[in-house]
Parts: C-alpha cells; sequence; structure tokens
C-alpha cells in the first residue's frame, strides 16, 4: 500500500531570513499524525536568505543529512570541521554524544536552498563524526544511486542505523525499480520537478509512503529529482 503526503499539507514556518516546510512535525509544528517515518525523523526543505542561516546550537543522538538543491551552505562544527555544501553534495553529520554547529548562506547575494534531514541512529552514545561526499548529475541520472547507508558502501556516507538513501535525476522516458527487502519500508520524496510512483504524479514537495515488502517504481516527468529512503 502507498499513502501520498502532498507538499501543501506539510507545515510551514516563515521567518523573514528563513522559509521552511516540515515534512514532518518539528519546532512550533506539531502534527500527531507526522511525526516521522520509521526511523526517519525529519525533512525540512530550507531556504535561507543571503548572508543569513543557523547560529550554534547543539545536538544529540542524530543522524544529521544535508542536500543542498542550490546555492551554498557555509557549516562550522565543535569538532574543527569547516566546508561550504553544493548542489550534489551529501554531508552527514552524527551528532552522537553531542556536537554543536552553525549552518549559514555562504552567499551575500543569493540565496541558499537545502533539506536537512535527520535519522533516528540505531543507539544512543556514538561518538560525534562528520563526512561528506560529492555525486555528480550523471552519477543520478535514471537510477537510484545510493548516497547514504549504514557501512559507506558504494562510495556512499556513512550513517549509524540499518537504512539506505538513494538519490536520482529522472527525466521523461527514465525509469527505476526498486524492490524493498522483507520488513523493510520506503520513503520517496520528490526534491524537484515531478515523477511518477507506482502510478501517482508526485511533484517538488511530495512525498509516499510504501509499506514493507512492497515494490518502488519511479518514471521520469519534468526533471524530477528524488530521494527514496530503505528503513527498518
Amino acid at each position: 500500500m502507498m499513502t501520498i503526503r502532498r507538499a501543501n499539507d506539510r507545515g510551514h514556518a516563515e521567518h523573514g531570513w528563513l522559509d521552511s516546510y516540515h515534512t514532518f512535525s518539528f519546532a512550533d509544528y506539531h502534527d500527531p499524525k507526522h511525526m516521522g517515518f520509521r526511523a526517519l525523523r525529519v525533512i525540512n526543505e530550507d531556504r535561507v536568505a543571503a548572508g543569513q542561516g543557523f547560529g550554534t546550537h547543539g545536538h544529540r543522538d542524530m543522524e544529521i543529512i544535508s542536500y543542498v538543491l542550490e546555492g551554498g551552505l557555509a557549516h562550522s562544527d565543535s569538532m574543527g570541521t569547516g566546508s561550504t555544501l553544493k548542489p550534489g553534495d551529501v554531508q552527514r553529520m552524527s551528532a552522537g554524544t553531542g556536537v554543536r554547529h552553525s549552518e549559514f548562506n555562504a552567499s551575500k547575494t543569493d540565496p541558499v536552498h537545502f533539506l536537512q534531514i535527520w535519522i533516528l541512529p540505531d543507539k544512543a552514545g556514538y561518538q560525534p563524526g562528520y563526512e561528506e561526499k560529492h555525486f555528480s548529475a550523471a552519477d543520478k541520472r535514471g537510477v537510484l544511486k545510493l548516497v547514504a547507508s549504514n557501512d559507506g558502501r558504494d562510495g556512499s556516507v556513512s550513517i549509524h542505523q540499518n537504512a539506505n538513501i538513494y538519490a536520482g535525476l529522472f527525466e521523461a522516458g527514465e525509469k527505476a525499480d526498486f524492490a524493498l527487502g522483507t520488513g523493510r519500508y520506503a520513503w520517496v520524496h520528490v526534491v524537484k520537478g515531478s515523477v511518477v510512483v507506482n502510478g501517482e504524479r508526485l511533484s517538488a514537495g511530495d512525498a509516499a509512503a510504501i509499506d514493507q515488502g512492497g515494490n518502488v517504481t519511479i518514471a521520469g516527468e519534468d526533471a524530477g529529482e528524488v530521494l527514496l529512503f530503505d528503513l527498518p
């Protein structure tokens, strides 16, 4: 069975410098029916104004993944990491026993548009960690490219959870099939454009939850970009 979560049904926060849509309950947006999906806890679609950002703040026991769509995202943390993420970069920060970080728009003139994703780790108390990898458009064209996994296989970033994240770019005529393993669930989030998921048209910000043991077919329509979460 597939359940659709439309973009317009998400929570929305407008702070002037920040325009944010929440797929699941977050901050002042609370919906007991949408507290997350399996180990997936947060998908926030953020647009941050030029020169603005999130000041230094702390996290614990969460796998935090940033996926930049447009612009540059400047990251700094208490582990001594500093980096500017561009489209195609996937960043993983394991908060573990505690980490402090900031995220700012790297540009003084243009906005930055990115997804911040939180996944619950398989246990508490990991040491904080950081990793980033770049995946080109060619890597993701017409396929589901593994970008995050528990074991870091196939060049993906590693996360402390038995979950896999795939990214794909699909034009009309391009298609990918994904078979869920026994006891596994999928969440498909449309990042840009539009695609057809198991016969249902989904546009940017839309998402679909697929019950355990199902199959997922993603067909391109209009410059579609998707993330597929394979979850226990």
